[in-house]
């Protein structure tokens, strides 16, 4: 059974950066098929970056530019780097493999 723990969110000043781990206990494939979502207060949760079954990179509109998203392989782990951080990225962020979900952590950009 495969279980996700998130980690690196905290608060940060509009303009900042913070990279988000994701770490993966149990076997999977690659870090390619780990994504990363987000969900702001009373809103749904959407995509925010994640890779094609080709291993190309794909992101939100809204965030493309600006975050990045990487892994390791050997350490079973997923990044999400994020710079020019605004206000309207606060949101708790998710990451995601198959039907598989952490427990999310905070992200909080102050202006």
């Amino acid at each position: 059974q495969v279980q996700l723990v998130e980690s690196g969110g905290g608060l940060v000043q509009s303009g900042g950066s913070l990279r988000l781990s994701c770490t993966a206990s149990g076997t999977i494939s690659s870090f390619y098929t780990l994504s990363w979502y987000r969900q702001a207060p009373g809103k749904q949760r959407d995509l925010v970056a994640g890779f094609t079954r080709y291993g190309r990179p794909v992101y939100a509109d809204s965030v493309k530019g600006r975050f990045t998203i990487s892994g390791d392989n050997a350490e079973k782990t997923g990044y999400l780097q994020m710079n020019n951080l605004k206000p309207e990225d606060t949101a708790v962020y998710y990451c995601n493999y198959e039907y598989i979900w952490g427990q999310g952590t905070q992200v909080t950009v102050s202006s």
